[in-house]
């Protein structure tokens, strides 16, 4: 089976590259933006986000007691703290997908409960503190309050399908864990793990640290430009329009070539302050880090996390990046104009259309509120674009290939359809009552 899905994916990258029509212009120009998408997401994501959580799973995997995790989120743990901590944990970590996918990997690994895992895996990203505050912030104390609110239910009641969907799955993998002989004695205390385990996550949340990306734009024209970045490579950048001027209406995108701008002016206030001195932050866990497993870990316990990091890079990194590029050349061939068209009322159709595009597309986090925002600029309806925001953080065709490959394809396939019912459900009240 491996080989015939391997042989199939060298025919579908051989068909690509005979049929795509490079002439049009709007599929080579859709190539250029995944290019750019993708480089965004390398000089934004992969070192600051991706790589310290990879080395985080490979802790879990490692290091983390099998017996703590079974007793705490395993499939026989007791159900109210095993989803009570991982719906909300999310607002305690402040990281996005591709912080929580490793992890939700790791915990998944070593023992965790598919219910508790999947619950992690939704409500992580959707939760984000910084994300919640800037929802009510721009779009309304309504949707910010809906949002999350639905994603520590729909977190919880989605792990309990999944865990009741697949309780055969998951009593064989207690009886196999069961099988298992006892691990050795551990060789630190629980307090040295657990700081351990702390500091690498303090570490993780600094380096990730968002810029929300309120800036002003001083071309050189003389205009200034209220607005928020979206993407910024290494000779441009892309933002939208927060105050019309100049012609540009508020939810416009441009992109502007940086030899255009004479400054971009950063916005102040206190997520601004953390975010100027995030490496300062991260560096002092960083040296914690490395102190403790100077003192508290042998040789061969390094070589392993190492390794187990390894195998999670080898099996994460490419998913992740393969999505993203795929993401932003479909991003650049539906424009906003067309998907806000086909979300502008409250109806079935509209609220499972956002749903559906929020658990494709890739989001990063705060990235969605300034696009959410343009979307109801081009008439998106409330109802939608709640659906979308609790739909987009959780899901993305790079976490889709991802979580695949972790579970496999039948309970993808169900934790999917289970998040854009909830969405579609959560959308449809929503606008009913608003």
């Amino acid at each position: 089976m491996k080989q015939w899905k391997i042989f199939g994916a060298f025919v579908g990258v051989f068909l690509a590259a005979y049929f795509l029509p490079l002439g049009n212009t709007k599929v080579s120009g859709a190539i250029l933006e995944a290019f750019k998408m993708l480089q965004w997401y390398a000089r934004n994501h992969t070192l600051a986000c991706v790589v310290p959580a990879l080395f985080i799973a490979g802790a879990i995997i490692t290091f983390l007691s099998k017996e703590a995790v079974l007793r705490h989120l395993g499939p026989r743990a007791n159900r109210f703290w095993a989803y009570t901590v991982a719906s909300v944990s999310g607002t305690v970590l402040a990281v996005c997908s591709c912080s929580v996918l490793p992890m939700f990997a790791g915990i998944y690994a070593v023992g965790a409960g598919l219910g508790p895992a999947a619950a992690f895996l939704y409500s992580g990203p959707a939760l984000n503190i910084l994300a919640i505050f800037l929802t009510a912030r721009v779009l309304g104390f309504e949707i910010g309050a809906a949002r999350a609110v639905g994603a520590i239910v729909f977190g919880v009641i989605i792990g309990l399908i999944m865990s009741a969907v697949f309780r055969k799955d998951e009593r064989e993998r207690v009886a196999a864990a069961a099988a298992l002989p006892d691990p050795p004695k551990p060789r630190r205390r629980v307090w040295q793990t657990m700081l351990y385990f702390a500091a690498m996550m303090a570490f993780l949340v600094f380096s990730d640290w968002y810029n929300p990306g309120n800036v002003i734009v001083h071309r050189a024209d003389g205009v200034a430009i209220r607005a928020v970045l979206l993407q910024e490579t290494r000779d441009e950048v892309v933002v939208q329009v927060d105050r019309p001027v100049a012609g540009l209406k508020v939810g416009d995108k441009i992109t502007l070539a940086k030899a255009e701008i004479v400054e971009l002016e950063e916005a102040s206030n206190w997520v601004m302050s953390v975010f100027r001195v995030k490496w300062y932050l991260a560096g002092a866990m960083g040296v914690g880090v490395l102190l403790m497993v100077w003192r508290w870990f042998d040789r061969a316990e390094v070589k392993e996390w190492m390794e187990n990091t390894w195998v999670f890079a080898k099996l994460l990194v490419p998913l992740l990046f393969g999505g993203v590029f795929v993401v932003g050349f479909l991003g650049a061939l539906l424009p906003e104009e067309q998907v806000a068209s086909l979300v502008g009322d409250n109806s079935v159709k509209s609220n499972v259309v956002a749903s559906v595009v929020g658990c494709l597309f890739y989001f990063a986090t705060l990235t969605e509120i300034p696009i959410l925002q343009a979307l109801m600029e081009h008439g998106m309806a409330p109802g939608p674009a709640l659906a979308l925001l609790l739909a987009g953080p959780a899901l993305s065709l790079p976490s889709l290939l991802v979580i695949r490959s972790v579970i496999g394809n039948r309970k993808t396939a169900v934790f999917t359809v289970l998040v854009v019912v909830m969405a579609t459900v959560a959308g449809i009240i929503y606008g009913a009552l608003v």
